[in-house]
């Protein structure tokens, strides 16, 4: 009767998703994002007519061919970002089952492309790394584990993650890709530490991947030639890293120039693995820097919103994921500048290659999705939801 005097009670609306994405997403992380993508195609403007040349390709064959993963890897950054973090675990764990049987089945039907190395699938138009889609997937089941374990009457978790590392590690030594797998075990160890190890056990697995290391330098030729030539004093000049070290130091504070550079005809990875080289020496220290801190603007912006989050699972995922991205970046510069083995390590959203942006874009999104800020409750109230449980 009184709906019919004075009509309907109105409806609550929710607010539309887009601005409550806007609102609580961190902007200046994908700013960073997007500006690091320009600065991969500015680079690519530069560094990958001349392989194009050596291919018979169109001169921008490349840089088009990464406008179109990096369109896709955007769009895919994006839509995840839009995501609730229950969602994002689902689809998380999903990928890694089908990275991880992708990568299973490499040693069979894989192939090397002639770099010694089988950690590719040939797709004919294009090719795939699972290796790359497999590292945020990891994170999530990871990190899911690890939260359940704190829970009351939870799983092993910390065990069965400490399980699938190792045997996730176990399959990419044997393409061999020794890069991934220490970033593999960087972000579990991270995760693991944050979940609350012990920090013997720590020391322990440090012990452990140092043995591994000895043990993979005296039985795999791959590995021993990688580290022969880091620790040899004297840089060939004519190798890619001999290459690299030449253009970073002819680059300067302020670089020789744009389309100066010569290192891009020399380096056959010069738009993928080495593309910070190229940077140095167009552009100087001044663009390498700014680059740098693009990178720790992200990193540092993530761990600072996941400091206020109180799910286990989004805190430990959130961290592993920067972590991983942060290490990754740092990775490749310090193979460019001999502070480290040549890995074969991309520089994420600047360097060339399909399967190394698309999953970025994946992993960037899962990572923003989780720092989205969310009303959280108040601390009492949920240490009191878990002592009812």
């Amino acid at each position: 009767m009184t709906e019919m005097v004075y009509g309907a009670l109105p409806q609550a609306v929710g607010e539309p998703i887009l601005p409550r994405w806007w609102r609580t997403v961190d902007k200046w992380s994908i700013s960073c994002v997007l500006i690091l993508f320009g600065i991969g195609l500015l680079l690519g403007l530069a560094a990958s007519p001349p392989l194009a040349e050596r291919n018979g390709l169109d001169p921008f064959h490349y840089v088009q061919r990464q406008m179109i993963f990096g369109g896709a890897a955007l769009v895919t950054l994006f839509v995840t970002t839009m995501l609730p973090p229950k969602l994002v675990r689902r689809l998380g764990v999903l990928g890694f089952i089908g990275a991880f049987i992708a990568l299973a089945f490499l040693p069979v039907l894989g192939t090397d492309f002639g770099k010694g190395a089988v950690r590719w699938y040939s797709l004919g138009f294009a090719s795939l790394q699972p290796s790359e889609f497999l590292k945020p997937g990891f994170v999530i089941v990871c990190a899911w584990l690890l939260a359940a374990s704190n829970e009351i009457n939870g799983p092993p978790g910390k065990s069965l993650s400490l399980a699938i590392t190792v045997i996730v590690v176990v399959f990419l030594a044997m393409q061999p890709d020794f890069g991934q797998s220490a970033l593999i075990l960087f972000g579990w160890g991270v995760m693991y530490f944050l979940a609350g190890a012990p920090f013997i056990l720590l020391i322990s697995m440090a012990g452990a991947v140092v043995l591994l290391g000895v043990f993979a330098y005296n039985n795999s030729e791959h590995f021993a030639r990688r580290i022969d030539g880091f620790l040899n004093p004297e840089v060939e000049p004519t190798t890619q890293l001999g290459y690299a070290t030449n253009a970073i130091r002819e680059g300067g504070y302020f670089g020789v120039g744009v389309g100066e550079g010569h290192v891009k005809w020399s380096l056959p990875d010069a738009h993928t693995d080495f593309i910070i080289s190229v940077a140095a020496e167009e552009y100087g220290l001044i663009l390498v820097l700014v680059i740098i801190a693009l990178y720790a603007t992200i990193v540092v912006r993530s761990f600072l919103r996941l400091i206020q989050e109180r799910d286990m699972f989004i805190r430990l995922a959130g961290t592993g994921l920067a972590a991983m991205f942060g290490v990754q970046a740092l990775i490749n510069m310090g193979v460019a500048v001999r502070l480290l083995p040549a890995k074969g390590m991309t520089l994420p959203f600047v360097s060339y290659g399909g399967s190394s942006l698309i999953a970025g874009g994946v992993a960037l999104g899962m990572l923003l999705a989780f720092t989205r800020t969310r009303p959280q409750g108040k601390i009492g109230d949920i240490l009191l939801q878990r002592g009812l449980r």
